[in-house]
């Protein structure tokens, strides 16, 4: 019976065995192969992301001193009312429509009274910078967004977001946010299987003192120090994107994890239309909403034409501690309508803002931004040292002997039938929720397919 139980414990063993050494077979070299296609198709384009949103991370104070003075006034008292500094804005753009205000911030600062201009592109509005106490001009310049982008931060946001080249632009930074989480999960798990098999041969543990395996070492050392890093900018980036961010824009919807806004509508119609309000009502919209509790400094009054709706004010400070509460004000009786409080947002509508706003290097001030600037600059130099290993260790013209051997397709076929069925389950569901990704991937397949053909092409004309 002793012989038996042993006998057994072999069998099992050996079988453990051997099923380790079948995985092994497929899922490294497969791990592998997806991780080099990653980097020298998609690593371009995770390049030029890291490289313009590490350059957006530290704008704010390339734009303070390049727009100084539009943003600086140049005396401190007792600060007009409203309607007194949107009346002087008015005298510079009388032809267009006042949008919104937002006072001056601080003392020292000016205030922006910004105008709907048709000329300019979506999201952008026409900001007349005011001397609060002397109603001096000190500026007149396009605006863009909630973070009241100026012109040369603006044209770096778009630069990092689409390449300027619009909607289609949007393509490449959601190609690189789609794939960058698996380029670090996968670079992760590479570096732990490759590393319990350095430990198990010497003779592999030998390779890292080659000038390639050193290279791969600093490669892997870097991509683990950064790693959950990584995992957050991919992770927030494709929160933007336009085709998995509407994917996790629904999911939110559905689990009803939005962000909470205010209702503007008004249940009873006013006398007099919106158009024909004095600029005084944004004094007496402002003041009744200070005594509603918002009290940031950096805030937007958001001017409605329909006599129907209620005025917004809303603040707009992205630094920490979050200041991003709402409320709706009716212009006519300055009675607070409605509130929406950040204290009160679900954890999801929490963890989206600020999310984003670490991503953006505002939460925490300077030493976020260092942060993203460090990842940007950290992925960067991952990506060079990648090509650069590929460029030492490339495959000659005529050497294309194991080519069969390095293919995805090639190894994904060595795979039982369970894990093959599972894979291909797994990328139809990533596909699906992010479909820039699963379009790339089958683009992947095109060129393995591609390469497999010119390869047996080759040695059919070699063995003829």
């Amino acid at each position: 019976m002793p012989n038996d139980s042993v006998f057994t414990t072999q069998v099992s063993n050996t079988r453990a065995l051997s099923g380790k050494r079948e995985s092994a077979s497929w899922f490294y070299p497969l791990l592998l192969r997806l991780h080099f296609y990653i980097g020298l198709l998609i690593g371009p384009f995770i390049f030029i992301a890291a490289l313009s949103g590490g350059l957006y991370a530290i704008s704010p104070q390339i734009e303070d001193l390049v727009y100084a003075p539009s943003l600086n006034a140049t005396t401190e008292g007792t600060p007009q009312p409203l309607a007194a500094q949107i009346a002087a804005a008015r005298e510079v753009v009388p032809e267009l429509k006042l949008a919104a205000v937002r006072p001056s911030p601080a003392l020292g600062k000016t205030s922006r009274i910004m105008f709907a201009d048709p000329a300019l592109e979506r999201y952008e509005n026409r900001a007349i910078f005011v001397d609060p106490v002397t109603l001096d001009i000190t500026g007149n310049l396009a605006v863009y967004g909630t973070s009241g982008a100026l012109p040369l931060r603006s044209w770096i946001d778009h630069l990092h977001r689409s390449l300027h080249l619009g909607e289609f632009g949007r393509l490449y930074s959601e190609l690189a946010a789609s794939w960058l989480w698996i380029a670090a999960l996968g670079g992760f798990t590479l570096w732990f299987i490759g590393h319990r098999k350095r430990k198990q041969s010497p003779a592999l543990k030998s390779a890292d003192s080659t000038p390639f395996g050193k290279r791969r070492q600093r490669h892997a050392i870097l991509g683990l120090t950064l790693l959950l890093g990584f995992l957050f900018l991919s992770a927030t980036g494709l929160t933007w994107s336009k085709w998995a961010g509407g994917n996790i824009a629904d999911l939110r919807a559905a689990l009803d994890w939005g962000t909470p806004g205010v209702n503007t509508q008004l249940e009873t119609t006013p006398d007099a239309p919106a158009g024909s309000r004095s600029d005084t009502v944004f004094d007496g919209v402002l003041a009744a909403a200070r005594q509603a509790g918002i009290d940031a400094g950096m805030l937007e009054i958001q001017a409605n034409r329909d006599p129907q709706r209620a005025w917004k004010v809303r603040e707009i400070d992205r630094g920490w501690p979050t200041q991003v509460d709402s409320v709706a004000v009716d212009p006519n009786t300055f009675e607070v309508v409605d509130q929406a409080n950040f204290v009160d947002f679900p954890i999801a509508a929490k963890l989206t803002r600020w999310g984003i706003d670490a991503h953006m290097g505002t939460l925490f001030g300077w030493p976020n931004q260092l942060v993203m600037l460090a990842l940007a600059l950290g992925l960067c130099t991952m990506i060079v040292w990648g090509y650069r290993m590929w460029w030492t260790r490339r495959p000659l013209p005529r050497a294309s002997s194991a080519a069969k051997a390095k293919r995805l397709t090639t190894h994904w076929l060595r795979a039982p039938l369970p894990a093959r069925l599972t894979i291909v389950a797994i990328t139809a569901a990533l596909g699906w929720a992010l479909p820039v990704m699963g379009v790339s991937l089958a683009a992947f397949l095109v060129l393995d397919v591609i390469l497999m053909a010119r390869y047996s092409s080759r040695v059919s004309r070699a063995s003829a």
